[in-house]
């Protein structure tokens, strides 16, 4: 029992020393380094607008990485930061995809068409509730780097024409509109789609820039956001044959997709139609896209009952495959992009974000804050339901990848993003 006392008072004395010490944590203040950030303006593409599960809606403007970047310079004498969000009362903006149920690990995916901002069609074209407020993030879904400084685009990009009036839609350039007020700092994330809407085709439309013509271009937006001395930070291309959308549907699965049927039981091989040359079987080095899940045509005859992609006269078309010639194309394109885009930036003094890297780090799976993630079709938490682009926790990764890169060349301590609060994939 004195025993007992002894050790009860030994940690009294021990929480009343501690107490006594009142030890202190010394807190840092974040500082801007030798950049500055009142006005910070984030040009780009549907990564930078908050694009996803193939549409453009509220919830992902509102989690887009320059939201998440702005919010986290406000510490550092960043100013106020404005998207052009839609409409509470059309939140659901463009439309887009939702997971309605997931049954024996097969999803159920809807299009979302309610309270949609859509105030007219025009030859087919949808075109937006138009938004009149200030712009700082200037995000233009499916812009090219080489559309930049083509007059009139509005007349070419519905979703670049919500963002000017009637009289500027037909004579406005990208750069124009977004160099119109002056700005301090700016991200440049402009490119992707250059090679991304030929990789996405199945190499069967749309064909690449040029290198020549992507560096010249590339070249003349930075020259134009620098020279009224502004700093910035640019972000290389993505590997874009790394990401869900070409990495859900495989040879694999197909053959036991096929194989679950009765039908399909002694099925061994798919054929495709190559880019070039006679149908033949496909092998596991074909990248297959995931739409050719969505649209439900493998297996189905023809008009001469020939089943789709069973048969090398009715095989998998050339739009859902990409071959190894055309994967090597796609990988030698955003190779060169890269380099024009690191070598341009160094000539500028900018900061590089390497979204090549940090991407692909994160697909091949990596746990952040005890979450995991990966390139997994809605269970790897980064890439939303078209396959292609973020969840909002993929954002607040590639947002901390821009901070860590803007601090580490301008000498600022921006803080990081807390990724805990971002979502991955919305489960019903």
């Amino acid at each position: 029992m004195k025993s007992t006392y002894f050790y009860k008072g030994l940690l009294a004395l021990s929480i009343i020393g501690l107490a006594s010490c009142k030890p202190t944590i010394d807190t840092v203040a974040p500082v801007k380094g030798n950049a500055d950030f009142s006005r910070y303006i984030a040009l780009g593409n549907s990564l930078t607008a908050g694009f996803a599960d193939g549409g453009l809606y509220l919830e992902g403007q509102k989690n887009s990485y320059p939201e998440m970047i702005a919010a986290q310079m406000k510490s550092v004498g960043g100013g106020s930061f404005s998207t052009p969000f839609f409409p509470d009362a059309q939140f659901n903006g463009s439309g887009y995809l939702k997971l309605t149920a997931l049954t024996n690990g097969v999803p159920t995916i809807a299009k979302e068409t309610s309270n949609l901002a859509i105030r007219a069609q025009v030859g087919g074209v949808n075109l937006f509730t138009r938004y009149t407020g200030n712009i700082e993030n200037f995000g233009v879904p499916g812009i090219k780097l080489i559309h930049a400084n083509i007059q009139g685009y509005g007349t070419l990009n519905n979703y670049f024409e919500r963002l000017l009036t009637d009289a500027t839609v037909g004579t406005t350039t990208y750069m124009d509109f977004v160099t119109a007020k002056p700005w301090t700092f700016f991200s440049c994330w402009l490119g992707n789609n250059d090679i991304l809407s030929y990789a996405s085709s199945g190499a069967a439309a749309d064909a690449p820039t040029p290198k020549a013509t992507f560096s010249g271009a590339y070249s003349a937006v930075i020259t134009k956001l620098t020279s009224k001395g502004a700093k910035g930070v640019v972000a290389t291309i993505p590997d874009v044959t790394n990401i869900a959308y070409f990495r859900t549907v495989t040879l694999k699965t197909l053959l036991a997709a096929i194989n679950a049927t009765p039908a399909g039981a002694a099925v061994k091989d798919i054929y495709i139609q190559p880019g070039t040359g006679a149908a033949r079987a496909a092998t596991a080095e074909d990248l297959f896209t995931l739409p050719l899940s969505s649209d439900n045509v493998m297996g189905k005859p023809n008009g001469l009952g020939i089943p789709y992609g069973l048969d090398p006269r009715n095989p998998v078309e050339s739009k859902y495959v990409l071959d190894k010639a055309e994967i090597a194309v796609v990988n030698d394109y955003v190779a060169a992009y890269n380099t024009s885009i690191k070598s341009i930036a160094s000539a500028n003094n900018l900061a590089v974000m390497d979204a090549y890297a940090l991407l692909n780090e994160y697909a091949a799976g990596k746990a952040i804050n005890g979450i995991p993630v990966s390139a997994a079709f809605i269970q790897g938490n980064m890439f939303s339901l078209d396959g292609v682009h973020l969840t909002p926790l993929g954002y607040a990764i590639t947002a901390n990848g821009f901070i860590k890169a803007i601090n580490a060349k301008y000498g600022s301590s921006i803080p990081i993003v807390d990724v805990t609060r971002y979502r991955g994939v919305k489960f019903p």
